[in-house]
């Protein structure tokens, strides 16, 4: 069992290679998508029993509607389905559920049952459970700018006034506290456009496995090689233990 203060709070994971996955077992990829969502409450259960506070997963991206119409379309009712099944089990196990991102732009159902859900879980006291869909970084950021802006031309805020927390404060919530460990599954090597800002001092961990293939094993051992990394936020190592 690791000490809780060399457990990250916040871990972020980026679910890739779903599609990889099916096509490797001669299947289309909306099969690995639905294998994918199945390994998603394995890893928050063990989220929680690890002491982790915040866990945020990378479901759908802005940039992901480019992609063919019947997987999108496939996408959008696995979201819904999972929201009225699997996801509202996490009650009976004191999850605490968010979606983050635009979600104007899904169908009025899908919304509908995310406030659902999220209002079934709010008064959850376990393990808080961000699921990004529709959502990028540049976007996020982009609307905190906005709103902002909105706020001195309306003269609720001096330019001044702005600061890093006012920022923070504007961002999609629940998910903007600090990333301390990403994950991203599938073998490749970027952020693709997630939490940019939240992210800024987080530790990036890169593993080869492709989603529906990763378990709770490793996922302790992606928290493991982060409890021994020296998190130094640009100063030294010294500096930081005294």
């Amino acid at each position: 069992m690791l000490e809780k203060k060399k457990c990250p709070k916040h871990v972020a994971i980026i679910l890739d290679g779903n599609g990889r996955w099916a096509k490797k077992r001669g299947h289309v990829r909306t099969y690995g998508h639905k294998f994918g969502a199945a390994n998603v409450r394995n890893i928050v259960m063990a989220a929680g029993e690890m002491g982790i506070e915040v866990i945020t997963l990378y479901a759908f991206s802005t940039e992901n509607w480019k992609r063919p119409n019947t997987e999108v379309q496939f996408l959008m009712k696995l979201f819904n389905n999972y929201l009225m099944n699997e996801l509202r089990a996490l009650v009976n196990d004191n999850v605490q559920l968010h979606i983050v991102g635009d979600i104007s732009a899904l169908s009025e159902s899908l919304q509908q049952n995310i406030k659902d859900c999220e209002e079934e879980t709010r008064e959850n006291t376990g393990v808080i459970l961000n699921i990004a869909i529709n959502y990028g970084g540049r976007q996020e950021i982009l609307q905190a700018v906005q709103s902002i802006a909105s706020e001195v031309e309306n003269g609720v805020l001096s330019a001044k006034q702005i600061d890093l927390d006012t920022i923070r404060s504007h961002l999609y919530p629940s998910s903007s506290d600090d990333v301390d460990l990403m994950i991203r599954t599938g073998g490749e090597s970027r952020i693709s456009n997630f939490l940019l800002w939240q992210i800024s001092y987080g530790e990036l961990y890169f593993t080869p496995t492709l989603w529906p293939d990763f378990t709770v094993e490793d996922f302790k051992a992606a928290i493991i090689w982060f409890s021994n990394r020296e998190r130094r936020y640009g100063g030294l190592v010294e500096e930081i233990n005294q």
